[in-house]
């Protein structure tokens, strides 16, 4: 579906070194990269965040010299063919898309960004300092190690031009001490590029992310399955769109799909054969032009 009007985007994929690389193996073309140095990855902790900088930096040494990077998940389905994501980039040239805020604000308290929380690689420390988190005594003040850095925060998914992602890599290396300080928050892969990024000039051009999710509310750190009324939504509309406090925009992807629902991303097809007038291929079709056809 992304690669359908796009003959010329490309995909870097990892996956989790948790994960048996097998099951995988009949994912392959041209343009499908997947990382070699592949990190186990934790949900909520740094290693998120140190996945995605080792994609964006084997994607912007890429010799085809991609104008946008966009940052979704497996579980993440398009709502638009590759060919009409393209176009939208093309237009809107020069735009990041981010859903950023300062901290603290809706959904983004201060203790996301104070409270230590270590990584399941130090698990004696990390079972003290929850338990001491638990009463108010795991925090630090950011302001004594960000260097004069305001915390932002948001959610993780993004679409960022080649130089906001250049300047991440950059900022990166040349302040080892924001690392170090992400390196103990949780959730970092949701604040630490919002920081770098909220603190640069950046900012300034930055609109709300692409990707559909409904988050059931503060108590649940993960987006509900999308569903029913949620492809009634998708359909009802020509170009899906949001306006909240991050901001009004067009949503070009969704999360999250459920594995075992292909029927509902048949449906999502059908919605985008429907509204841009195409005819996409079959998947043995394509299987079988990649020669992944079993």
């Amino acid at each position: 579906m992304l690669s359908f009007g796009d003959e010329e985007c490309a995909f870097f994929i990892h996956l989790d070194r948790k994960t048996a690389g097998e099951a995988f193996s009949s994912v392959r073309g041209a343009n499908v990269h997947f990382l070699e140095n592949r990190i186990p990855v934790y949900w909520g902790e740094f290693s998120q965040v140190e996945a995605i900088l080792s994609l964006v930096r084997q994607a912007i040494e890429s010799p085809n010299e991609y104008d946008y990077f966009v940052l979704i998940t497996g579980s993440c389905v398009p709502l638009r063919t590759g060919g009409y994501i393209r176009q939208f980039f093309e237009k809107n040239a020069g735009m990041e898309y981010m859903d950023i805020l300062k901290v603290p604000g809706p959904g983004k308290p201060i203790s996301r960004v104070d409270t230590i929380r270590y990584p399941s690689n130090q698990p004696i420390r990390r079972f003290a300092f929850r338990a001491l988190a638990k009463i108010g005594l795991a925090r630090r003040d950011h302001t004594k190690y960000l260097g004069g850095l305001e915390p932002y925060a948001g959610d993780g998914a993004w679409a960022l031009t080649r130089a906001a992602c250049r300047y991440l890599l950059e900022f990166t290396l040349a302040n080892p001490h924001v690392e170090r300080y992400f390196r103990n928050t949780f959730a970092s892969d949701e604040a630490f590029f919002h920081t770098i990024l909220g603190n640069s000039p950046y900012r300034e051009r930055m609109r709300r992310n692409l990707v559909y999710a409904v988050w059931p509310g503060p108590s649940n750190g993960h987006p509900a399955l999308i569903g029913e009324e949620d492809l009634a939504l998708f359909e009802t509309q020509d170009q899906v769109s949001r306006s909240d406090f991050y901001g009004p925009g067009e949503l070009l992807f969704a999360r999250k799909v459920n594995d075992r629902c292909l029927d509902l991303v048949s449906r999502i097809e059908a919605m985008i054969e429907r509204k841009e007038g195409v005819r996409l291929p079959a998947l043995d079709d394509v299987r079988e032009e990649a020669g992944t056809l079993s």
